[in-house]
């Protein structure tokens, strides 16, 4: 996916058609920032394009210049941005659509604004909605367009050429204004300095590249998987540094992914002040207000069909997004038998009140032989073990940042530049401030800049809190129902006395329970996805970084919450809450409180975070990713008038710029973080009690990988270029996880797992230090005399013998103790021994997390080497620009091959 994003090369589509001769084509020469010698190249340049066209006719200007890809109307300047806007009808046959009547707060709230500003100013009555609504937009239109070729952008405009009721705003940057605003945005370029890496040769490094050829066929058959033996020095852009740079090939200088950034930056910056002069309106407030209906750069071709030729996206679709190439890597630059033993003929408590009668121990051996799977010594190892491998993640992913950073060429990119291309104002924001303005117009401080303050958002931020409070509450009320749907189902099952029913009353009551949390979870998933958005909204916040770190904290918490809370339960609070025999805890009535297998609840909640999983990854992340997609496709070919021979021939001859408008809009990768976030919850925080989560984990991302890539390359519009040093908010949440994940597997091995109390009972009560007898310590006595009045169970007897002691399990004194069922001192044993471990669990693998942190560097070294020899060989080059040294030819061919190695050595070479 990074690849698509840094790397896309623009091709020529085909020709334009006689129905497009009415589209407008304008363009300003009027580039006031650029110099006067730049500015008459691009005009000299122009105008022999232009005398060169009009020796043409059409169809040897379509041979001339065939249109492999989204281009201006000439065949020569490339489409870098379009926007899209509705064409209205003649105001005779106007009508008010619905649309009109409940779309826009933000246009009401603008109208009514400028409504109140301009009292004074009487207008002939007319509706609004029908009459000016259009004719505004028209004006703030012709006013952005109009701004945006003072900038020095060439516009190109297609009225409705093809598709009903859509007009298309072409926009292509020429070289000065690539140049001025390159320079401006300190892009870091690549210069005619070369040099070669050599490969150093000790151990590690042969290790490395042994391990590349062995991985070779993996590897994508993509340009940039090769292993570059040359690089160039890159620095940042500057018109002044000529002989830096080499600008034979102006065309394809820059990519088109910087050309789509930097347009957009204009875009960004250009502003309309149409019947408003106090509000200034960027293209948010634009899109906002539907003045334009979309914004989105163009696709670089096609990627199925006879007309899709070579192109990165079509690279892409082959060797990232098809399930074929799974195997490869991303193309990233684009049990204690006592209980089994019938001898042990142990009678046990009932497990509900009156319905549930005696059983024996001997029945549970089927829970406890799956439990032992995952609650055995082998538990506390494999714990360590993912805990530290969560801190090698972390560490290799940061490596693997820093040498990104330095393909991408983003090692000197600082916050302050990342700041600086996020902090625009949002139009929600900017909209809130007029009318701020517009209420203390007539006050002393009119002049003042205005900003919202925290008073401003107070009652925002008691909504927010109050709703997300709400919204948890919700959570837990939900899980709390599924658990009295547990003991009532539980209670009405072993009230059928028949065997097969008898059996598999656990096994049911757990896999239904799991499933219905699991469809909540899904349920409750997209509906906090939307509330946190709109709290998100209320809030206000005044940068789009800032809108984006709310939305994803709260979308986080929620979330998070709502998949954990059913698991959190089940580890840490069912079993504790029960009581004893004779003085249970009841809710609700008489519902009392479930209790765990004699087995513990290990192997439940394995069942739940197994179902969980699985059911999240498949259904939500996948089967929706799949299904929603096709469904509005075909609601979309259903609802057209045209039949599918049409939409076949129509598609046929649009631009790539006019397909892309059917792709859906990019929605950003917070969805997809999202996702691995909770993915990388269930693989850590509770991995003790399911080992096999992270192998379920690899299975799902060995096939969303290609599916979010088929989706990203052949579904959504294509992105804008952003860049970024880090993945900022989302790598703090992965650390704090994998630091809570060692804190939660403690206690789910010293509290919901047997392991502490078998040790403890091996080592400190086992006559021969074995685990003989295990089973008989961990139960307690009861005298079933003392059972609560309508509490004892209907059949007092069991394989024809009345019963007067049944056990339980818990480490409470027995009935004949002078004081009868109170906790013992083994329970106190116990109870130190597991806080021990915690105590002891978290600092040993928290001091073997922070080892692990400090021997392995953020930076490679290789990568380190080169940024520092870049940097000498960056110095070397200024100074002797600096002296006047003009190199010749062959002294710049020498110097293309000058050696750098890895290693130590001087750069005598250079």
């Amino acid at each position: 996916m990074s690849l698509y994003f840094s790397n896309v090369v623009l091709h020529r589509g085909p020709s334009a058609t006689k129905e497009e001769d009415h589209c407008i084509m304008r363009k300003s020469n009027n580039y006031w920032p650029v110099s006067s010698g730049e500015n008459q190249m691009d005009m000299d340049k122009t105008k022999d394009n232009s005398i060169a066209m009009k020796s043409l006719n059409a169809d040897d200007r379509a041979l001339l210049y065939p249109k492999l890809g989204p281009y201006f109307d000439d065949g020569q300047r490339r489409v870098d941005y379009v926007l899209t806007y509705q064409i209205a009808k003649p105001i005779s046959i106007r009508q008010k659509s619905p649309k009109m009547k409940e779309n826009n707060f933000i246009r009401k709230i603008q109208r009514s604004l400028s409504m109140r500003g301009s009292r004074a100013h009487l207008q002939p009555k007319e509706d609004p909605e029908i009459t000016s609504d259009e004719d505004d937009k028209q004006n703030k239109r012709e006013e952005f367009e109009k701004n945006l070729l003072e900038t020095g952008l060439e516009l190109e405009k297609a009225d409705e050429c093809k598709i009903a009721g859509i007009g298309f705003l072409k926009i292509h940057a020429p070289w000065a204004v690539l140049c001025r605003e390159a320079e401006f945005m300190k892009l870091k370029m690549p210069t005619n300095k070369v040099f070669e890496v050599k490969q150093a040769s000790n151990i590690v490094e042969k290790i490395r590249m042994f391990i590349h050829k062995v991985t070779s066929p993996l590897h994508p058959k993509v340009k940039s998987n090769k292993q570059e033996s040359v690089k160039s020095l890159c620095h940042p852009f500057s018109k002044e540094k000529e002989d830096l740079f080499d600008f034979s090939d102006q065309e394809h200088f820059f990519d088109s992914k910087t050309r789509s950034s930097i347009v957009y930056e204009v875009l960004k910056r250009t502003k309309c002040t149409q019947k408003d002069p106090m509000y200034s309106m960027g293209l948010s407030s634009l899109l906002a207000e539907v003045v334009y209906t979309s914004a989105y750069p163009p696709h670089d071709g096609d990627i199925e069909g006879v007309q899709a030729l070579p192109n990165d996206r079509k690279t892409l679709y082959e060797e990232w997004a098809s399930y074929c190439v799974f195997y490869k890597y991303q193309p990233i630059g684009l049990i204690s038998m006592e209980i089994c033993d019938p001898r042990n003929n142990i009678t046990m408590c009932p497990l509900c009140d009156r319905a549930c009668g005696y059983w024996k121990l001997v029945a549970a051996c089927g829970t406890a032989r799956a439990s032992h799977l995952f609650d055995n010594p082998a538990t506390v190892f494999f714990s360590i073990f993912m805990a530290l491998w969560a801190v090698l993640f972390m560490e290799h992913w940061k490596r693997r940042q820093m040498r990104l950073n330095y393909v991408w060429d983003l090692t000197s990119f600082g916050e302050e530049e990342e700041e600086e291309h996020k902090d625009n104002n949002r139009a929600e924001y900017e909209l809130l401030v007029m009318q701020k303005a517009m209420r203390r117009v007539n006050s002393d401080s009119k002049n003042e800049k205005m900003k919202l303050t925290c008073t401003d958002r107070l009652p925002f931020y008691l909504n927010a809190a109050a709703m997300m409070a709400f919204m948890i509450t919700v959570t837990f009320v939900i899980v709390f129902g599924v658990v009295l749907y547990r003991i009532s189902i539980k209670t009405a099952l072993e009230i059928n006395t028949s065997a097969g029913a008898g059996y598999n009353v656990r096994a049911t009551v757990k896999t239904t329970a799991a499933i219905i949390n699991l469809i909540v979870i899904i349920i409750l998933d997209e509906i906090y996805g939307v509330i946190a958005r709109w709290l998100t909204i209320l809030e206000v916040p005044k940068t789009d970084k800032s809108f984006e770190e709310r939305l994803i904290i709260k979308t986080f918490i929620l979330k998070f919450v709502n998949a954990f809370t059913p698991i959190v339960y089940l580890a840490f609070f069912r079993g504790r809450l029960v009581g004893r025999p004779g003085n249970y805890f009841y809710v609700v009535g008489s519902y009392r409180m479930e209790e765990c297998a004699h087995a513990g609840c290990l192997m439940e909640l394995c069942i739940q975070l197994c179902i969980t999983m699985l059911g999240k990854q498949l259904i939500q992340n996948n089967l929706f990713e799949i299904a929603i997609p096709k469904l509005k496709k075909m609601l979309h070919k259903k609802t057209s008038k045209m039949d599918k021979k049409q939409q076949e021939e129509l598609i046929k001859t649009l631009q790539q710029h006019e397909k892309d408008h059917f792709l859906g809009p990019f929605v950003g990768l917070n969805p997809e973080y999202m996702e691995m976030i909770i993915q990388f919850g269930m693989v850590t925080l509770f991995v003790a009690s399911f080992p096999l989560a992270p192998l379920f984990a690899l299975l799902n991302n060995i096939i969303e990988i290609r599916l979010d890539a088929k989706k990203f390359v052949k579904e959504f519009r294509r992105p804008i270029a952003v860049r970024a040093k880090n993945i900022g908010i989302w790598y703090k949440l992965l650390r704090g996880l994998s630091k809570v994940a060692v804190i939660v597997n403690a206690f789910v091995i010293s509290f919901t797992s047997d392991f502490i109390p078998r040790l403890v009972y091996q080592y400190m009560y086992s006559p021969d230090t074995t685990m003989h007898g295990f089973v008989n310590h961990s139960l307690s006595y009861f005298n079933v005399s003392d059972f609560q009045p309508g509490t004892g169970p209907t059949q007092p007897t069991i394989q024809g013998q009345k019963v007067e002691l049944c056990r339980y399990k818990d480490y409470r004194e027995p009935p004949s103790s002078s004081t009868p069922y109170d906790f013992s001192k083994e329970f106190w044993a116990i109870l130190a021994a597991r806080l021990a471990f915690v105590v002891v669990f978290q600092n040993v693998v928290m001091l073997m997390r922070d080892f692990v942190d400090w021997l392995i560097p953020d930076i490679p070294k290789d990568i380190s080497l080169r940024i520092h020899k870049e940097k000498v060989l960056m110095v070397d080059l200024f100074m002797k620009q600096k002296h006047g040294m003009k190199l010749a030819p062959q002294e710049v061919h020498n110097r293309k091959s000058c050696t750098a190695s890895s290693s130590n050595q001087s750069l005598q070479h250079c």
